[in-house]
C-alpha cells in the first residue's frame, strides 16, 4: 500500500494534473511546488503520449508540445526522482498502456518506486486485463487506480472491490476537457463504490470552477482538475504557476469542509 490514502487523511482532497515537460521541466516543478504550497494534496503527473485517446484538446496539446519539447520517459523518471526531495505529497503517473510496454512493464514499474511514485492511472486499461500490470505494481509498491465512467454500471461493485490507492470517478462520457455543467448521476454511482470499499473516490473530468469542485467534494472524498491547470499552462508559459497557485487556492477553499 502506498501513501496514496495521506492525500485524504485531512477532509476533501484536491488533485491537480500537469503534463511533465509542457512546456519544459522547469516550468513543471514551478508548478507542481505552486500546486502544492496552495494546497494540492495529490499531483497526477502526465507522462507525454502521441495519441492520449482519453484526453480532449487541451490536454492532447500539452502532450504534443512536450514531445516536441523533446521530453522522454527516462527523462520524466529523472526529473520525478529529483522532485521528491522537496514534494513529500503522494504523487501518481497518468499515461497510458504502449508508454508501459515500450519502455519495458518490469523496468517502468522498477523505475516508479525509485522515482518515489506512489501510483500509476492507464485510462486504456480494462478492469479484465489489470493483471497484465498487477504483480509488478504489488512487488514495486505502486497502486493501480482504477477508473469507474458513468458506463460502468454493473460493474462498478466490482472493480470497487478491488480498488487500490483511491478511485478514479469519471464524472462525464466523453474525453477530458472543462464543461459547464455536469448531468451524471453522480451520487449513485458514490453509493455503490462505499457499499464495496473503504478506499476514497475522487471525481474527475469536467470540473473547473470553484462551484463545480465544491458541488463534487460533497459527493466524494476529493476532485481531480486537470484541463483547467494545462490551459493557464497554455496561455502562460513560464509565467503560469504563479496563475496556477492562485487557481489551486481558489479550488482548495471551495472544497474546504
Amino acid at each position: 500500500m502506498s501513501n496514496i490514502k495521506n492525500a485524504f487523511k485531512n477532509g476533501k482532497a484536491f488533485i491537480a494534473f500537469i503534463t511533465c515537460g509542457d512546456p519544459d521541466l522547469e516550468t513543471t516543478k514551478a508548478a507542481v511546488r505552486a500546486a502544492v504550497q496552495n494546497g494540492a494534496d495529490l499531483i497526477e503527473l502526465g507522462i507525454p503520449f502521441s495519441d492520449p485517446t482519453a484526453e480532449g484538446p487541451v490536454i492532447q496539446g500539452a502532450n504534443l508540445r512536450a514531445l516536441n519539447g523533446g521530453i522522454t520517459t527516462d527523462q520524466v523518471f529523472s526529473f520525478v526522482k529529483r522532485l521528491r526531495k522537496e514534494i513529500h505529497v503522494p504523487m501518481v503517473f497518468m499515461t497510458y498502456a504502449n508508454v508501459v510496454f515500450s519502455y519495458g512493464a518490469e523496468r517502468f514499474f522498477s523505475a516508479c518506486r525509485e522515482a518515489g511514485v506512489d501510483g500509476l492511472i492507464l485510462p486504456d486499461l480494462p478492469f479484465e486485463e489489470k493483471e497484465e500490470f498487477l504483480p509488478l505494481c504489488r512487488s514495486n509498491g505502486v497502486d493501480l487506480v482504477s477508473m469507474i465512467a458513468p458506463t460502468s454500471a454493473n460493474r462498478i461493485a466490482m472493480i470497487a472491490k478491488e480498488a487500490e490507492g483511491f478511485l478514479y470517478i469519471v464524472s462525464s462520457l466523453g474525453v477530458t476537457g472543462t464543461r459547464s455543467e455536469i448531468r451524471t448521476d453522480l451520487s449513485s454511482i458514490v453509493k455503490v463504490v462505499r457499499e464495496n470499499t473503504g478506499i476514497p473516490c475522487a471525481i474527475g473530468f469536467g470540473i473547473s470552477t470553484p462551484e463545480q469542485a465544491k458541488k463534487m467534494a460533497g459527493l466524494s472524498d476529493g476532485v481531480i482538475v486537470g484541463s483547467a491547470i494545462v490551459r493557464l499552462l497554455e496561455k502562460y508559459g513560464k509565467d503560469a504557476p504563479a496563475h496556477i497557485g492562485r487557481y489551486v487556492k481558489s479550488m482548495k477553499d471551495a472544497i474546504r469542509q
